[in-house]
């Protein structure tokens, strides 16, 4: 991480605690996190920048793409830290979280090194800075020890304005986020099948969420509003690419309570242009066939995306758990997309944690990623087994 990250964490620590504390006898702060060593086994190839978790995106596209089959794996790329503040006033408790993990990703991708995960601050109903989207829940990410979630999931940090009026067990948030986000870091024109143009984002992304608790769980509704406009930079040929298109998606997600011990997880999205939202996504932008125009024979359009996620968890008892379930992305693509180009990723998992001591986790899973090309009738699969070892820390002082 560059010395500027170290330096603010600094400046937390001997400034900022110290002089909220002394302004509140309420006041906590709290340094928490882990420490996280990941071995495991790919029996089937896989970009070697992702080689530590399961991204069907990141499967072959043909093969023997990545080399050899069986390679062995080590890691301690999801270690986390991370701090919070919580100082009460008359407006309401001005919550603070600053959160580092070691996994890179974007121009970091394989690497291990500090990335910035939450940087954001609530103060009664109002809240800035990075923090997960409310098109997003956090909730249905299963107890399991692979780092990247399910591929059907919506899963993405960004950073935002949001306004949550009813906040508590039942919620509802209101966010403004920033456009033109990619969800792994890396650069959104990754994420359209467009070249030579220029992407304009004059409007915010709205997102919104809705939950209703009951006594067997919840159920929530999202949605996601986004417009997109390009322009095409080529002024020497006769063909003009420029365009603009809407983006929606709604997403349904629910925790069931089966017992005391077993909890259900589950997810229903759907949408046109949300890719970059989702976990393990793929193009938002596609081009599509427009035969009828001779100054515009390829057309951007939104791309359709289905993401189902369905996992169990279920706590044996004080010492052993377990997760099992399965996730799916489909994208329908434009016509005019290469043939391969990642259409479908399935993802599943089963694991058994045990719990030695208080903090301590070790962990052995199974893991299964599928990737489906567009039109060329390739595939690929990946096989993998996982063992981690978890070590959990929480310190905190209280004004």
């Amino acid at each position: 991480m560059r010395n500027s990250s170290f330096i603010l964490i600094a400046i937390w620590l001997l400034w900022v605690s110290p002089f909220a504390a002394a302004q509140n006898d309420s006041t906590s702060f709290r340094i928490y996190g882990h420490a996280m060593m990941d071995a495991g086994y790919n029996f089937h190839q896989i970009h070697p920048d992702w080689k530590d978790v399961v991204r069907p995106s990141q499967l072959p596209a043909f093969k023997q793409q990545y080399g050899a089959d069986g390679n062995i794996y080590y890691g301690v790329r999801q270690s986390k830290l991370g701090f919070e503040s919580i100082v009460p006033n008359a407006l309401g408790a001005l919550r603070v979280i600053f959160e580092f993990e070691l996994m890179g990703t974007g121009v970091d991708a394989g690497q291990t090194t500090f990335r910035l995960r939450h940087a954001y601050g609530e103060l009664g109903q109002f809240g800035a800075g990075q923090y997960w989207s409310p098109f997003m829940d956090i909730d249905v990410f299963p107890n399991s020890i692979e780092y990247w979630g399910p591929s059907g999931m919506v899963f993405f940090r960004n950073i935002q304005f949001r306004w949550m009026p009813l906040q508590g067990e039942d919620k509802i948030t209101l966010a403004l986020e920033r456009p033109g986000a990619s969800a792994d870091g890396g650069i959104y024109k990754d994420k359209i099948q467009l070249r030579d143009v220029d992407f304009r984002f004059p409007w915010p992304d709205f997102s919104a969420e809705f939950r209703k608790a009951f006594s067997w769980g919840y159920l929530e509704l999202a949605t996601m509003l986004r417009y997109i406009e390009w322009e095409d930079l080529d002024a020497d040929d006769q063909i003009n690419l420029s365009d603009k298109v809407i983006g929606w998606g709604l997403n349904l997600s629910s925790n069931l309570h089966f017992s005391s011990s077993t909890i259900g997880r589950f997810q229903f999205v759907y949408g046109k242009g949300i890719q970059n939202y989702m976990n393990d996504g793929g193009v938002d932008i596609g081009v599509a066939l427009n035969p009828r125009s001779g100054s515009q024979p390829l057309k951007g359009v939104v791309q359709p995306v289905l993401g189902i996620v369905a996992f169990v968890d279920k706590q044996w008892n004080e010492q052993f758990s377990s997760s099992a379930g399965v996730s799916l992305l489909d994208i329908q693509h434009a016509d005019a997309q290469a043939p391969d180009s990642y259409a479908q990723g399935q993802y599943a998992l089963a694991n058994l944690l045990y719990y030695p001591v208080d903090n301590v986790i070790v962990g052995l899973e199974l893991q299964y990623g599928k990737r489906k090309n567009f039109s060329d009738g390739f595939s690929s699969d990946l096989l993998k087994i996982q063992c981690s070892f978890k070590y959990q820390f929480s310190a905190g002082l209280k004004g």
